[in-house]
Order: C-alpha cells, then structure tokens, then sequence
C-alpha cells in the first residue's frame, strides 16, 4: 500500500535510511538519526510538498519525496527527488510504484523539473530514476568523503 506519511511512520523510516548510513556510502549522513529528527523533517518536507511510504504488514519498508532543490527564488519550479527502500522490498517494483504515485502528483503541480542526487557507484539507483524519465546531467568527482572512500555524485534531471 502506498499512502502520505504520518508522524507516526517517523520510527519505521529510521530503520529503513539508517541503514543505508550505518551500511553504505549511499547516503553522505555519517551518523544515525533519531526519531524526533526524522519527525522534525517529516513535517519540514511534508508541510509544503509530497511524501509517500510503502507500506507491507503494517511496517513502512520504504519512501520517497521531492522537497525544494534550491533556495534562491528562481529555482522554484524545480524539487530534489529522495528515495529509499529496505534490503527486504528492492528489486520487487517498489522503487517505480512509489516514484509513479510521486510523480503524478508532482506532474499536476508547478513544477517544471526534478533532480535527483546519486552517490556513484549505485546501478539500481541510475536504473530507477532513467527508467522514470531522468537522465544524466551532471558528474562531481570525490565530493564526499565517508567510509575512508572519496565518492563521486552525479546528477540526474527529468523535465515534465
């Protein structure tokens, strides 16, 4: 089931984002974050724009966003596009049927274009956001630092 978070998903996303910082140099986060953070965020992003969870058996095993891109005015029309899924739930479709539903509420708003920011290396993650209409647009080598590793980022933008 794919439905609007609530407050109360705070716990259950922690474990999901958590472990993609404690395990991978996916996310640039080097230490865990708390319920009341992830809650504070939560209402920061959900306030304003779309934030969707899936959930199995009544535990959310994955989510995805789209919150402001930049802050300068003229950057309005343009959102920055977040997605994590459990180990127990990728490579199922989960990762398309969320980014579906996010889209289509972003493609009925103002919105012009969505960027989404990817840790390289990370083959399932180019996968998800070109199959949904991103493409490639950008690369930065060794901007983080995290893992005793430097990682390149690359950008991926899609244009309604």
């Amino acid at each position: 089931m794919i439905r609007t978070v609530t407050q109360q998903d705070a716990e259950s996303i922690c474990e999901v984002y958590n472990y993609y910082v404690e395990n991978t140099a996916i996310s640039f986060e080097e230490n865990a974050i708390s319920t009341d953070e992830m809650k504070n965020r939560i209402a920061q992003v959900s306030a304003d724009y779309p934030w969707l969870v899936y959930e199995e058996k009544g535990e959310v095993r994955a989510y995805a966003y789209a919150c402001l891109w930049k802050t300068r005015s003229a950057y309005r029309f343009t959102l920055e596009s977040t997605i994590y899924m459990s180990p127990l739930v990728k490579g199922k479709g989960v990762g398309t049927q969320l980014y579906q539903k996010l889209f289509e509420v972003i493609d009925e708003s103002f919105v012009r274009s969505v960027m989404a920011v990817i840790a390289l290396p990370n083959e399932a993650s180019i996968g998800l956001h070109e199959k949904m209409g991103f493409e490639k647009v950008a690369h930065f080598k060794e901007v983080g630092f995290k893992n005793d590793q430097w990682i390149d980022v690359g950008y991926w933008q899609r244009i309604k």
